[in-house]
């Protein structure tokens, strides 16, 4: 038998400085193993668990001696199961930060002169100290963090491969910390820490409204390094008096307008023992504190990967254009800067206008609440120093882009001399799908692309525009993200940002983390708590629940999920809205949800905002009320999870739908608002009496074909649409939704060129004008029909203990594959047909069941390993 394998602390491979003194560990079975027995988890810091009689093999929490600060813990474990048992596994290990407060020794720091500027366009400051290291070193750890981001060297070399640093959170209660490896940089004699400093989020501009200094003014440094020696001596050097500060080479950078280097002002050595640095500035020791310092659960963003352009072209202007074939976030990395004084400027966008130059109108955000449309950003400046060797990569701004014009090079410039450089949350990846159709690959490629452009540090809703953390929109996508990738401690930062981000009323934000220019605080703070939205709270942390089996993110959250019920509750319960105000209340209205502002089913295909006032005090009811209902009854199905009593929240469920029921569903049985979103909630939440589901699904497809053949749902019931017409017995309409390819549909963005998924449904026009963002996951949710429907896949017990494969052909489709890494182990479907014989082959991992339902309805229960059948068709 083989011993366990895949051991993890937490959701991480590597667990480098965490701050929590009870990790949990989780590991895979033996192959071939049914099920576990018993477990033994030993460390070499003493810690024997003896073995233990349970099944449980993920997010087992950590019961040896107490942890202390920065101690790396080895840990091994051993299993019984149905085979026996198991040899001891191959050694892991986690390491603990600094836990406490009074493990800081560290000053913060300011830089002498605070960089200044117009927003957008404010440098970025150069932070050095030397140091001598007078005896050997055999490891090294370096803790930082800043408000404001941090690139940090240590004898020139530079420190670990995390990118925006220390990362985006609610800072007003949460900033990380980044724990670094840096036992391969120190050498014994004079050393030098040096650090560049830039805006960032806590204090360039953010969000649609571009509003900047959300969190602070000022930029300061917070770095400890600690130098553990043969003898067990630790030397500690950090942030404090003597540190030195001045400007250099960054002479702007900002996250959405860019970045802009001069190079002929690069201090060279800077960050190397020896530099002089009498003329600059004594950094400056401040007070912040170190109170909210903390860990990520989640895997740091980095460069992940490099994209080679798929041309290089002069356009007659004398400017080059760069197509990298595919829309990315990041940057660019150019390496031919031309001679000395070479002025370049590189715009980066998404689309080309009819005369092939590249057009940034539609990232330009022109919204009801702002006077005029502002610049869309997305442009570095570089000025060549003449020196063999210079790069220019900007490493404190990303862009969402396919194209990139660099204006001023004397050229030529060739796919040599540039790599788009894709930047993102570090995911680990855990699945795929192809099928017989190509377009439908490529759409599949498409909403994968668009997750990975909006998964940096946070869920995003686009990598330009906006690039805040939109609710509703994660909410709505995060059980396709979990299939594609392991998004639990990605889920988990962004879940702690919501609680915090949580106001008093139980009002959930817009977007988490909130600046203050768009929550409570600020000028659109009654934008905030739209149902769809908020929802997120109950959401996500029961999806993550479902994916991995994190009963620990439910008990989080419980706090803030119960005060957004409250919340809901009271509102329906105290207030109308103003259409009903002229007719006596009817007792079912305590529980219809119809005050507030609510963005509704959102960007409706044919429907235009148009009057903004008049569309906030439209009356949302029937979305605001069916979430309501929605969230009660996964309130109750938590509840009795964490152990509390569900009562309360199977009561208001069922109450809450009953008023929906009553409002919405009219004496012949039609639900009004007679549209395709309407319907498709009252059947994926349940909302009406199961004999009338059926009628429910006809008037469904009636819309849809009145539609022809078209869908007409938004942001909110898209990912439901196809589900709930296979489940209702219309699979061959849903399929063909799914292949329809004149606007609007999915496949209308594959035949106009879209290599990621559009914001709105005509994206990119008939006559080829691009609209608004062009790189936006919510309507690419719709792949979770190709991984639980057209292959089949669908988790029964949380984590993919038990599941079900259940294929689903049709749409002239003759093969599907889909694959998902679940916690326990790589899960398949593959399926062929030939002729007149459906071929299914199914892999189950140990330590889980299967049961597979084939086309014509016959069933076998699988266990570990893999399986084939073969039917009739």
């Amino acid at each position: 038998m083989t011993p366990p394998t895949g051991l993890r602390t937490e959701h991480l491979d590597s667990a480098l400085g965490i701050v929590t003194t009870a990790p949990r560990l989780s590991w895979r079975l033996p192959d071939g193993a049914r099920e576990q027995r018993a477990y033994r988890i030993t460390t070499d810091n003493g810690g024997d668990t003896g073995w233990q009689e349970s099944g449980q093999n993920l997010l087992v929490p950590y019961t040896g001696p107490v942890l202390g600060s920065s101690q790396r813990v080895v840990w091994r474990v051993q299993v019984r199961t149905d085979l026996g048992e198991s040899p001891v596994s191959e050694p892991a290990w986690f390491e603990t930060g600094l836990l406490a407060a009074e493990d800081w020794r560290a000053s913060w720091v300011e830089p002498g002169t605070m960089p200044v500027g117009e927003k957008g366009y404010r440098p970025a400051a150069l932070l050095r100290f030397e140091f001598d290291v007078q005896r050997p070193v055999v490891t090294a750890r370096l803790y930082a963090t800043a408000q404001g981001l941090y690139e940090a060297f240590l004898n020139a070399e530079r420190v670990g491969d995390a990118e925006l640093t220390p990362g985006y959170t609610q800072y007003d209660v949460r900033l990380q910390v980044q724990t670094h490896d840096v036992t391969g940089s120190v050498r014994t004699g004079r050393n030098t820490l040096g650090v560049l400093l830039a805006d960032g989020w806590f204090r360039g501009q953010v969000g649609i409204t571009r509003a900047d200094e959300q969190w602070g003014n000022r930029l300061a440094l917070l770095a400890q390094l600690h130098l553990v020696h043969a003898d067990g001596g630790v030397t500690v050097v950090g942030t404090g008096p003597g540190w030195r500060s001045g400007l250099g080479h960054v002479v702007a950078a900002d996250l959405i307008e860019g970045e802009h280097w001069d190079l002929s002002r690069l201090p060279r050595g800077w960050s190397s023992a020896g530099f002089d640095d009498t003329g600059w500035d004594a950094a400056v020791v401040v007070d912040h504190g170190y109170s909210g310092l903390v860990d990520s659960p989640a895997p740091p963003v980095r460069r992940v990967e490099e994209i080679r352009p798929r041309a290089v072209v002069r356009l007659a202007d004398g400017a080059h254009l760069v197509d990298l074939g595919q829309n990315i976030n990041g940057w660019v990395r150019l390496t031919n800067l031309g001679p000395a004084g070479t002025r370049l400027t590189l715009t980066h966008g998404e689309w080309l206008g009819p005369d092939g130059d590249l057009t940034v109108e539609n990232l330009r955000p022109a919204v009801p609440f702002l006077p005029h449309p502002l610049p869309a950003g997305q442009v570095d400046v570089v000025v060549s120093a003449g020196v063999p060797g210079d790069v220019f990569e900007p490493r404190r701004t990303t862009h969402g882009f396919r194209y990139v014009r660099i204006d001023g090079h004397p050229g030529p410039l060739s796919p040599d001399d540039v790599r788009g450089v894709v930047v993102h949350t570090d995911l680990r990846r855990t699945g795929w799908f192809t099928s017989s159709d190509d377009r439908l690959n490529r759409f599949h490629d498409a909403a994968v692309w668009s997750f990975r452009d909006n998964a940096c540090d946070i869920p995003t809703d686009c990598p330009h525009r906006e690039r805040h953390g939109w609710t509703g929109d994660w909410q709505l996508f995060v059980p396709t993200a979990a299939f594609l990738y392991d998004v639990a401690g990605f889920s988990t930062k962004w879940l702690r940002d919501v609680a915090a981000d949580q106001w008093p009323d139980g009002t959930i934000a817009n977007v988490s983390p909130s600046p203050r220019h768009e929550g409570r605080q600020g000028p659109i703070a009654m934008l905030n708590g739209s149902a769809g939205w908020g929802d997120a709270a109950v959401i996500v942390p029961w999806e993550l629940y479902r994916a991995y089996g994190d009963v620990r993110i439910l008990e989080e959250l419980w706090p803030t999920m119960v005060r957004w019920l409250e919340r809901a509750e009271r509102m329906a319960r105290e207030q109308r809205h103003p259409s009903r105000a002229d007719r006596p209340a009817r007792p079912h209205e305590r529980y219809l949800w119809d005050t507030g502002f609510h963005w509704g089913e959102w960007l409706v295909p044919g429907e235009d905002v148009g009057d903004f006032p008049a569309f906030v005090a439209a009356d949302k009811g029937e979305v605001a009320t069916a979430y309501f209902a929605h969230s009660a009854e996964l309130m109750a199905r938590i509840a009795a999870l964490l152990g509390h009593d569900p009562t309360r929240y199977t009561t208001l469920a069922a109450a809450v739908r009953d008023a929906w029921c009553t409002e919405y569903l009219d004496a012949d049985g039609r639900l009004v608002p007679d549209t395709q979103a309407d319907h498709v909630r009252a059947l994926a939440f349940g909302l009406v009496p199961a004999h009338r589901r059926p009628a429910v699904a006809t008037r469904l497809v009636e819309l849809i074909r009145k539609a022809d053949t078209h869908l007409g749902t938004g942001f909110l019931a898209t990912p439901y649409l196809l589900p709930v017409l296979a489940d209702a017995g219309h699979l061959d309409v849903a399929y063909e939704l799914l292949f329809t390819d004149t606007e609007p549909s999915w496949l209308v963005m594959i035949d106009r060129g879209a290599t990621t998924v559009w914001e709105q449904w005509h994206g990119v026009d008939a006559d080829g004008v691009p609209h608004e963002s062009l790189n936006h996951y919510s309507k690419g949710a719709v792949i979770s029909f190709l991984h639980h429907y057209v292959a089949g896949l669908e988790p029964v017990e949380p984590a993919y203990r038990r599941f079900r494969v259940r294929p689903r052909p049709g749409g002239g489709l003759t093969s599907a594959e889909a694959a998902h890494e679940s916690p326990y182990g790589r899960i398949s479907s593959d399926w062929r047909i030939d002729g007149d014989v459906f071929a299914l082959r199914v892999t189950v991992p140990a330590g889980t069941t299967a049961e597979v339902v084939l086309p014509d309805g016959t069933r076998h229960d699988a266990g570990p390993g893999s399986h084939e059948w073969k039917v009739a068709r």
